[in-house]
């Protein structure tokens, strides 16, 4: 076996990692892995034994071609039917792996790799352009020098420099107050057992009054085309699935580093929700329900 192949292969969850964050989709993150690794095999022997470090020119690669791969997809959620949201994860610790060390950074106001999961973070990231977006992530999450992301972003350091702070603004401009996770996940039990009793009143009253709820069934299943807006909307939507459906199961998961809710239909997942909780309340609610987003949670339970 090559000596270098484990090596090489060691840095494939790191690349799924980044893949992942910049583009919101597992599927397409490992479509990138799969390309950077068929162009570094495509080199010769010694072009590969003339790169000083494989991981650095992995993540290289891999960073380009996210970049283009962020440029198409641009055009592809225009023609999106409905809303588009990022593909959500289940609770893998692997997820919230990194490599972290290398360049030296300012340590002021800096995003955690666990805080880089969660899906009011990757539906900001989705409102920067394709460089702010690769100029941030890889200097505020994975804490790579902007000089490295230069070569990677294919402008000065400088100028990357300025993404980062321009898409930074973005996350600060978004971020709400950290909540524990024991009183999100308390939050959102009550979300359940009141959605479950199909109690509108109870609903309302866990949720803020300007609270918004996204549907993403990508034109296969039906889901709401527009976001639901407003705590008695979305508590009279939810209660109206719950009765055209009696026969959904709703259970306690972990979605995308925080606490979640899986509805499974004859022991299917049907759709993901995840939640972002202010105080005592819900403000945000994504429901994901595109099947083609849902393969990871095949092997949800109801126990």
């Amino acid at each position: 076996m090559d000596p270098g192949l484990g090596g090489v292969m060691g840095e494939r969850r790191h690349l799924i990692n980044l893949a992942y964050r910049l583009l919101g989709s597992l599927a397409d993150a490992e479509d990138v892995v799969q390309e950077t690794y068929v162009r570094w095999y495509a080199l010769s022997r010694e072009q590969q034994e003339a790169i000083e470090s494989a991981g650095a020119w992995l993540t290289r690669v891999a960073g380009r071609i996210c970049l283009d791969v962020l440029g198409s997809a641009r055009v592809r959620r225009e023609r999106y039917v409905g809303e588009w949201l990022p593909e959500p994860l289940p609770d893998r610790g692997e997820w919230g792996e990194g490599r972290l060390g290398g360049a030296v950074v300012d340590p002021a106001d800096r995003v955690t790799l666990d805080e880089s999961l969660n899906m009011a973070f990757l539906v900001v990231l989705e409102s920067m352009t394709p460089a702010e977006r690769v100029a941030f992530v890889l200097h505020d999450v994975f804490r790579y020098s902007f000089a490295e992301v230069g070569e990677i972003v294919g402008r000065s350091a400088a100028a990357c420099r300025q993404l980062a702070s321009s898409a930074r603004r973005r996350v600060r401009a978004a971020r709400v107050a950290a909540v524990p996770v024991a009183r999100q996940a308390r939050v959102v039990r009550e979300f359940r057992r009141a959605w479950e009793a199909q109690d509108i009143e109870a609903l309302v009253g866990l949720l803020a009054p300007e609270a918004s709820a996204v549907g993403d069934g990508g034109g296969v299943v039906s889901a709401a085309l527009r976001p639901v807006v407003g705590a008695r909307a979305i508590a009279s939507y939810v209660v109206e699935i719950a009765r055209q459906v009696p026969e959904l199961v709703v259970v306690e998961r972990v979605v995308n580093g925080r606490p979640g809710l899986v509805a499974l239909r004859d022991g299917v997942t049907v759709v993901v929700m995840a939640f972002e909780v202010d105080g005592d309340r819900v403000w945000r609610i994504w429901g994901v329900r595109n099947p083609e987003k849902l393969r990871s949670w095949a092997g949800v339970s109801q126990g």
